[in-house]
């Protein structure tokens, strides 16, 4: 009886030690596999309906409204709707090339004003040569006081503005979200707890191999 007790702890403490050692060499190795991170737009060139010529928004002159404008695009996801609204039901269209270091490297089709909220639509074929699925995407509620701020000709919306008419000031997009550094926390958190129950199991273990020491002992 004792020695089958004994050869059960062994084996717990083998397998428990076993998966302490790769949950512990997997965070370096998780850490080295990150994917580097993407260098900051370096602005946004805008064209569209009654733009004569394509407004030009440079992160160095205009910091602020260059990130407006690419916060409304880069929470997209990998796919998008195939079909989107009718043509007609879509209003006007404005082309937002997304430039970092001063190369052009993504375009999307924005529609603020189509029926049933703006819209987003984001071509396979992209300046950068990469081939995303295209697709179409619900865009944010404030696309269209979002352009008319920085400078595209668009009458205002006041259901996008706090306050109503005549006291509101205009609504700054919501933090966009990023499902990369989501995903990586919840990984982080995921491991962690994996460690903890993985420590606990130790702990049990070792409780068990000391009780199984004394009752040989005894029993001698």
């Amino acid at each position: 009886m004792v020695r089958k007790v004994r050869r059960v702890l062994t084996a717990l403490t083998g397998a428990a030690v076993a998966l302490v050692c790769s949950l512990a060499l997997a965070g370096p190795a998780a850490a080295q596999a990150a994917p580097k991170p993407k260098l900051a737009p370096g602005g946004v060139d805008i064209t569209g309906d009654r733009l004569d010529q394509p407004l030009r928004l440079r992160a160095d002159t205009r910091p602020a409204d260059v990130n407006l404008i690419v916060d409304q695009v880069k929470w997209l996801g990998a796919t998008g709707q195939l079909r989107g609204p009718a043509a007609k039901d879509l209003g006007p269209k404005y082309t937002v090339v997304v430039l970092v270091a001063g190369t052009p490297k993504n375009t999307f089709d924005l529609f603020p004003l189509a029926k049933g909220g703006p819209r987003v639509y984001r071509p396979a074929k992209q300046p950068d040569l990469s081939r995303p699925r295209a697709g179409w995407f619900f865009g944010r509620l404030n696309m269209s006081e979002t352009l008319r701020s920085v400078g595209v000709p668009l009458e205002p919306r006041f259901d996008t503005l706090s306050g109503g008419i005549g006291g509101g000031e205009r609504v700054l997009p919501e933090d966009a979200l990023d499902p990369v550094q989501d995903l990586d926390t919840a990984l982080g958190e995921l491991q962690r707890l994996l460690l903890l129950n993985v420590g606990v199991v130790v702990v049990i273990t070792a409780g068990l191999a000391g009780i199984a020491l004394l009752v040989r002992r005894r029993t001698r």
